[in-house]
């Protein structure tokens, strides 16, 4: 009862703070999905790097998120930057489990609103593999795909990213995470993103 009431607190302030301002989705996790019945809660200052003479922007990410199996999780994910924001939420799914290697897929839909319209909602979707060379440290490498429907018109973006990352555990229930995002088209822009995984009953 007490980690529902955390999951949903988290989600509400979460979700309140982002749709108040204003953001891109990052991955931010390796391969390996949320342990069963533990709670995620990340935050992720960001940099959304500027393109064809669009300013750099400076915002940050989050993630709330719980394990439901062994190999899966859903997570509400969101971004909040200057005349942007993003929400959304995502399910993923551990389906490669070796003694050093991993890999994982996850399925979503989120919604984009930019200041002076151009708003959108989309599906995504991302490949994730890692591995561990020591042990605090894993090394992860994603793919990452967006699909988004612009409202009120027939137009609709591609975004491709190629996102390298790793994820140093700092102890039982904390995690460092650091990611670059490579824009693989022309509507995606390059992005750096660092920050931390809290989890709560592991």
């Amino acid at each position: 009862m007490l980690k529902k009431i955390i999951v949903g607190l988290s989600a509400v302030l979460f979700l309140a703070s982002a749709a108040a301002v204003s953001a891109q989705d990052v991955l931010m996790n390796s391969a390996e999905t949320i342990n069963k019945g533990n709670v995620k809660l990340g935050f992720f200052p960001t940099v959304l790097f500027g393109k064809n003479g669009e300013d750099t922007l400076f915002g940050a990410a989050g993630r709330v998120g719980i394990g439901l199996t062994t190999r899966f999780d859903i997570e509400v994910k969101g971004a909040i930057f200057q005349g942007l924001k993003y929400l959304g939420a995502d399910a993923e799914l551990w389906f490669l489990h070796g003694p050093n290697f991993n890999g994982s897929a996850a399925l979503g839909v989120h919604m984009t609103n930019r200041q002076g319209g151009d708003d959108s909602r989309g599906v995504d979707t991302a490949l994730l593999l890692s591995t561990r060379p020591v042990e605090r440290l894993e090394l992860y490498g994603g793919f990452k795909f967006a699909y988004d429907w612009v409202n009120g018109s027939d137009r609709t973006l591609a975004m491709m990213h190629l996102v390298p990352g790793l994820e140093f555990r700092i102890s039982r229930s904390l995690d460092f995470l650091a990611e670059f995002g490579f824009a693989l088209n022309g509507n995606a822009r390059h992005y750096a993103s660092l920050g931390l995984a809290l989890y709560f009953f592991r």
